[in-house]
């Protein structure tokens, strides 16, 4: 009973926080949510994919010791993790986290690494969903790099929304491709390696392909099945924090 009071409560605090900040700019967002409302209990969450430099770049002109959350699933293009050092390194953040499976839980159900072959769904859980809840949850808020232009489950993406006791906050959700494409350029981002070979939506090795001419950014992302997110944006998530409250977390 408690905490679904207390997951009502963050509810309404989203609600009330997408009604006031959800139309100002990303960088004000972001300055707002780090020195203002969460202070040094705000992480930010980044996949070093085709379009994270703007989310960090932001950041970093803000507080480059914001915690960094990586989820090194250990299934990611060697140009990802390369990348990732060189665009940490670049921007000077400071508290870089790599969050990685349990390693109990590959031995015991992917012993051979071929579980995205058979069950993407578990795979995505134990590499994904089940760390991202580990890395989350010392934290009463974090940032994402989602963007409603993505797909269409994400049309109606807000800033600010909740996951159980905690805030998730969008700051990019309105930008366009366009957008982002002209502040990489403004701000000479170094550009992910695997863009320029048609790859739009960076995610782990097995289960992404480059993206053909005139489909959206994520559908080369588990080309040829129905799946269209890892779970760590869903209810799977939601569910994993209920196990971890604010009082008890540690990474």
């Amino acid at each position: 009973m408690l905490l679904e009071m207390n997951e009502r409560t963050v509810a309404d605090e989203a609600r009330a926080l997408q009604a006031r900040y959800g139309n100002l700019e990303p960088a004000d967002i972001i300055e707002l949510a780090i020195d203002h409302l969460f202070n040094e209990e705000i992480a930010v969450v980044s996949s070093f994919g085709a379009e994270s430099s703007v989310l960090l770049h932001l950041i970093a002109q803000v507080d480059r010791a914001t915690p960094v959350l990586f989820l090194e699933t250990g299934k990611h293009f060697p140009a990802t993790l390369r990348y990732r050092d060189e665009l940490v390194g670049e921007l000077g953040m400071t508290d870089v986290h790599d969050i990685h499976p349990l390693q109990q839980t590959l031995k015991d159900e992917d012993p051979y690494g071929a579980m995205s072959m058979t069950n993407k769904d578990r795979c995505c859980y134990i590499r994904k969903v089940e760390p991202m809840a580990r890395a989350v949850a010392p934290y009463r808020a974090w940032m994402t790099g989602r963007k409603q232009f993505q797909a269409s489950t994400r049309n109606a993406l807000p800033v600010f929304e909740s996951v159980g006791e905690r805030i998730r906050i969008n700051p990019l959700a309105q930008w366009t491709s366009a957008d982002l494409q002209n502040y990489m350029v403004a701000h000479h981002l170094p550009a992910h390696p695997l863009v320029a070979e048609g790859y739009r939506s960076i995610g782990c090795m097995p289960c992404t392909q480059p993206v053909k001419e005139g489909e959206d950014a994520r559908s080369g992302r588990w080309a040829g099945s129905d799946k269209t997110e890892c779970g760590i944006h869903l209810t799977g998530l939601t569910d994993q924090l209920s196990n971890i409250s604010l009082t008890d977390s540690s990474l």
